[in-house]
């Protein structure tokens, strides 16, 4: 509800209850169904990127990954092993207020987002790798979150007060599996069709990504007045887990377009999966103090990879197609042949 002063003593049709000098207005709803109207065509133009994409993957190697996991061990220990870590320093560091602390803990325990997959495309990552670590993350959070959050906010909260929205969680994994299982089918059948449709996704993603951004400092845009202490986190949390997903690919012997895949699927999270939590472990009066974190993370996120995108493609034309077809494994590496199937489906 919300109060209207009167004009010329004027009431309005709408209004509920009026006392001569003011009346009481029923609540606008408007942001509320722009939202959900908002949410469910993402969701749908999402779920039709990542079948683009999944036009991109061979069964045979996707399965290669599943079956051989060190990219699949080194993303997870990433996802959640380093990020939540990397929170919980940050958290301490700043000294911020225990609400933010544990919204700064709750993405860091985020499984990858989906964002992930369409720049993985775009620096020439390893698409295989990266459909499979998005999916595997995105199930291993279903456990991996509570245990996280219960081993790292003890000292601001009781974790029993966060909610984990595991419906969220389910329909994520729908909306990446399914797509992507029809998209591989296509790319078996019709790899000619496949082809098209995958130049077309991949065009429409990146305009996606950064349509979602602005939607959301438009919807939010009340929000932003919050400690800088979080604008200073929310810039630096994500080029921590590019730099470090990175570097523990580079250890882990991965070639050159696995480290760049591994570093986009760790500091690439699921702020969408982090803003669902915080709206529902919260109460209204305390979500200004922490609603907009995910949003600033999701930006910079953004900015931080369009950023590595840019370098890439100048990297390309600086050496040439020759070179960069040559640059199968880093200089650190050795060839990982635990990811190199046979056509009988051996090591």
């Amino acid at each position: 509800m919300s109060l209207s002063i009167l004009n010329n003593n004027t009431c309005p049709e709408n209004s509920t209850i009026c006392t001569g000098s003011s009346c009481l207005m029923p609540p606008d709803n408007f942001n509320k169904i722009l939202g959900t109207v908002l949410s469910a065509s993402i969701t749908t133009l999402l779920a039709l990127v990542m079948f683009s994409l999944g036009c991109s993957v061979e069964f045979r190697k996707f399965w290669g990954h599943i079956r051989y996991p060190w990219g699949i061990i080194v993303g997870f220990l990433c996802q959640f092993g380093i990020m939540p870590i990397a929170g919980f320093t940050l958290a301490i560091v700043f000294s911020v207020h225990p609400l933010q602390a544990v919204v700064v803990l709750i993405m860091g325990c985020c499984p990858g987002g989906t964002g992930s997959n369409i720049l993985s495309y775009w620096v020439d990552g390893d698409m295989d790798l990266s459909l499979s670590m998005t999916t595997c993350s995105t199930l291993f959070a279903l456990g991996m979150m509570p245990l996280c959050l219960f081993l790292y906010t003890k000292k601001w909260v009781d974790s029993d007060s966060i909610v984990i929205p595991y419906d969220t969680i389910g329909i994520s994994l729908v909306t990446l599996v399914v797509p992507v299982a029809i998209g591989m089918c296509v790319n078996y059948k019709w790899p000619k069709i496949a082809k098209k449709i995958l130049k077309v996704g991949s065009i429409v993603g990146g305009i996606l990504i950064v349509t979602v951004a602005v939607i959301g400092g438009v919807l939010y845009k009340g929000s932003w007045v919050i400690d800088p202490k979080l604008w200073i986190i929310g810039t630096i949390f994500p080029a921590i887990g590019f730099c470090v997903g990175g570097t523990l690919a580079i250890l882990a012997n991965l070639s050159w377009s696995r480290c760049r895949t591994v570093a986009l699927e760790t500091g690439l999270q699921n702020t969408q999966l982090c803003s669902t939590i915080v709206q529902l472990s919260f109460r209204p009066d305390q979500l200004p103090l922490i609603f907009t974190f995910p949003l600033i993370y999701s930006i910079f996120q953004i900015l931080i990879a369009i950023l590595f995108l840019i370098v890439y493609q100048i990297y390309k034309k600086i050496c040439g197609k020759k070179e960069q077809e040559e640059e199968t494994v880093s200089p650190y590496a050795h060839t990982n042949l635990g990811f190199e199937i046979d056509e009988k489906g051996k090591k």
